[in-house]
């Protein structure tokens, strides 16, 4: 599974013209749920973005996580992050999750960081989205867990 994660003033998701979420200062999180993936890596990895220190203290250093300031997370399912792209040029999906498998797992990650206290605002699942951000920093990270790799 994996997380895109960028820090974000503000973000947020338009659907069909209708706009289903925005957050303020946060982290907008691509989610990519891999084959293999389960509930275990959702909350392994809800933990890791919301306790993750991205957040700029004194000097401008990282101390500070998005429990800590307060912030918000928008969570916008992103199979693509799954793709193999090392041979070749069109890039391959078969490592994605079946889409049931995978919605599932981003319930179940978006369900992970509200438990952490986080608010928590969503696209929408397998629809195509108009993603707007306005980015701090930039500061992007990419977090990745998977049941067979130690973390």
């Amino acid at each position: 599974m994996k997380a895109l994660v960028q820090r974000v003033s503000s973000a947020w998701v338009v659907v069909e013209g209708r706009e289903t979420g925005r957050i303020g200062p946060g982290l907008l999180v691509f989610l990519g749920v891999a084959k293999g993936d389960g509930p275990r890596e959702a909350d392994r990895l809800a933990r890791k973005v919301v306790e993750a220190r991205l957040f700029e203290g004194e000097k401008g250093h990282f101390h500070f996580s998005l429990q800590d300031v307060g912030g918000s997370l928008l969570v916008v399912s992103q199979f693509t992050l799954c793709a193999r792209t090392r041979k070749g040029r069109r890039p391959s999906l078969d490592d994605a999750a079946p889409p049931g498998e995978a919605e599932a797992l981003y319930l179940r990650f978006q369900e992970a960081c509200r438990s952490l206290g986080v608010p928590v605002e969503t696209g929408v699942f397998g629809a195509h989205m108009e993603v707007h951000l306005v980015n701090d920093g930039p500061v992007t990270f990419l977090f990745e867990v998977s049941s067979q790799a130690s973390q």
